[in-house]
């Protein structure tokens, strides 16, 4: 059947509509994630207030029925009639798309949000949506339902504050999942309190019998939060390195502190938007950082006229960085705001850090020298290293670089294809060789658990039997080496025993992945296999089930009596290879988790890791405990 398509055939969506069409073009989708990115746009707008010197603090609360409202003392969003739209200047900003006072540069200086769709697209997007405004003495409200106007704009009473109130409730309709999560809006919160100085937000969850609070207010704004993220590690010295500065219409802030650990944590945000791929002000202090330095170093001559210059890289080495800039006009490269554009950022970021970071290390020499130190260290490391990488970089045939002895590879060549089982130890690594499909699944037994690369330098790392043998099976190589288009296997999955072990080797692994070949968690091609628990035998009846509640089911539909055989599974090594292929590597059968990272939480994941696989016990010790209520069926 043939589909006309003609001039009538263009659709028209009027307001709103296209929004609640196509969901996921405003917000990036209508997941879990999108659900919560509602919040920071309502939150955004509150924010922009407090860049304007006209708001100190936001009231979130998640309410018992699962809205949200927030609250600031900002002035109030406009109630006179906008005479282009003839109606409220608060209804046109909350119906009418690409509308508010960030455009024009009138209304602020500088903002985040997403120019202005914000309130329009959380107002399309919710069931109901309800705003106050406190305004020359008088509380105006207004309230709409699925984006459109069900009480007009009116006053509803008198007032002695200023500010907006702004209550919605997610629509079913549109989202996989409306229940808002505690931590995660935690977070996001605590990081702009953080990238706002003096700011209060306070967080209230009402659902539970007991209201729990949590209030975020940073009078040291990024020196606190270089403190927040270093706090699980051991800081090389005291003092936080601090640069602030404005050139041209750009202010800028950096907080710094080296310490002991090997890994760098760079952030960087654009008048409070997180920039995860980082752009041209992370440039700027990249280039600030490696000159100062490198001048600094040959000046003291902590290196020798015949030695080579420090890269970036050296001097970076155990680095907690926050590098933040507020600038007029924000242009972000690419849909999803993840790399700023503006070439004055750079310049400018460059020229402050390089003037007050000279003056820093000239006031501050013991601090300098343990800087230089360890930098000159992370050099010599990385020549070793650079003799250890030529081993595992992934070479044509002929030049002859083998695939690892132990890896039982597949026969497919196409590596959509392909999958590789990463399987702990010899008697689990043989069953699943036996199991496996030998076109498309191949197989890489390791001995033991892996090094923790969390405390481990480059040069070490690159010797180690297990790592090698992965980098090379991978074919992407590492850092900057790294090249998605000659991954080998689409699918890498991590197979490991449901017990403490189990879980230690699978943290270890992705560890390792999310330190070297983060772009593999990011193109989602890292997976966790979830073996069957229980075995259940009734007769001729024998299924599996990977949960207690599973079990309870199918111990419900075949009837519980002494003829049911069940069996605990504790490790792969239980299972022989007809099991191993029915219950956990047949991929019309199985159970595969796909690892994915949220780009805008990466500080918080880096001090995950941290955390679990640092040095220090006592922080690991407290998430355990703080974790432990959400761990399930895991053997001791």
């Amino acid at each position: 059947m043939s589909t006309e398509y003609g001039a009538d055939q263009i659709q028209i969506l009027e307001g709103l509509e296209a929004v609640r069409k196509r969901p996921g073009m405003y917000i990036g989708s209508t997941s879990i994630r999108g659900l919560h990115h509602l919040v920071y746009e309502i939150v955004d707008n509150a924010v922009d207030e407090a860049l304007a010197g006209v708001c100190d603090t936001i009231d979130v609360s998640i309410n018992p029925d699962n809205s949200i409202t927030v609250i600031d003392n900002g002035r109030g969003i406009p109630v006179g009639i906008n005479h282009k739209a003839g109606k409220p200047a608060v209804e046109v900003v909350f119906t009418v798309l690409h509308a508010g006072g960030k455009f024009g540069g009138g209304g602020y200086k500088v903002s985040g949000g997403l120019h202005g769709v914000g309130a329009s697209v959380v107002n399309a997007l919710s069931e109901w949506l309800e705003v106050r405004v406190d305004l020359d003495g008088k509380q105006h409200y207004e309230r709409f339902e699925r984006g459109h106007v069900v009480t007009p704009l009116t006053v509803v009473g008198e007032t002695n504050r200023t500010g907006t109130t702004v209550t919605f409730l997610p629509d079913k309709e549109i989202f996989e999942e409306t229940v808002f999560d505690f931590d995660t809006l935690k977070q996001r919160l605590r990081e702009m309190a953080f990238l706002t100085k003096n700011l209060k937000i306070i967080l209230r969850d009402k659902r539970g019998d007991e209201e729990v609070v949590r209030e975020f207010h940073y009078a040291g704004g990024i020196k606190e939060y270089v403190e927040y993220l270093n706090r699980h590690k051991d800081p090389l010295y005291q003092e936080i390195i601090y640069c602030e500065g404005q050139r041209d219409d750009v202010y800028v802030e950096v907080a710094m502190q080296h310490n002991s650990a090997f890994n760098e944590g760079c952030y960087s945000f654009v008048n409070n938007i997180t920039t995860p791929e980082g752009g041209t002000h992370l440039t700027g202090f990249k280039n600030a950082l490696t000159k100062t330095f490198n001048d600094y170093a040959r000046a003291q001559k902590f290196l020798k006229d015949s030695e080579e210059n420090l890269t970036g890289e050296d001097i970076r080495e155990g680095l907690t960085a926050i590098v933040s800039v507020k600038i007029p006009e924000p242009q972000f490269e690419g849909q999803t705001k993840q790399k700023l554009g503006n070439s004055e950022a750079r310049g400018a970021v460059d020229s402050v850090v390089s003037e007050q970071l000279t003056y820093f290390l000239e006031q501050n020499p013991g601090v300098a020298k343990i800087i230089c130190e360890k930098a000159i260290l992370a050099q010599r490391a990385r020549d070793a290293a650079r003799k250890a990488r030529e081993l595992t970089r992934r070479k044509t045939a002929l030049e002859g670089m083998s695939l690892p002895g132990k890896l039982a590879d597949c026969s497919d060549k196409d590596p959509k294809n392909c999958e590789i089982y990463i399987v702990e130890g010899d008697s689990a690594g043989g069953s699943a060789k036996t199991a496996r499909s030998r076109a498309t699944q191949a197989i890489l037994p390791l001995r033991g658990k892996i090094l923790n690369v969390e405390k481990s330098r480059l040069d070490k790392i690159l010797v180690n039997n297990e790592i090698k043998a992965m980098i090379t099976a991978f074919g992407t190589g590492i850092h900057e080496d790294f090249d998605i288009s000659k991954l080998r296997y689409h699918k890498i999955i991590i197979m490991t025993d449901a017990d403490v072990d189990g879980a230690h080797i699978s943290t270890l692994l992705l560890t390792f992945l999310y330190r070297f070949m983060p772009d593999l968690i990011r193109g989602g091609y890292v997976y966790l296999a979830q073996p069957p628990l229980y075995k259940i035998e009734k007769g001729k009846i024998v299924r599996y089930a990977y949960s207690d509640d599973e079990l309870n089911n199918i111990l419900t539909e075949i009837g519980r009596d002494q003829n049911n055989k069940i069996q605990r599974y504790k490790g792969l090594g239980e299972m022989d290879a007809d099991q191993l292929w029915e219950t956990t590597m047949d991929p019309e059968k199985r159970i595969l988790l796909r690892v994915t990272m949220n780009e805008e939480e990466s500080s918080e994941i880096d001090l995950t890791f941290t955390t679990l696989m640092g040095d220090k016990v006592e922080p690991r010790r407290d998430f355990i405990e703080a974790n432990a209520k959400y761990v399930k069926n895991l053997d001791i």
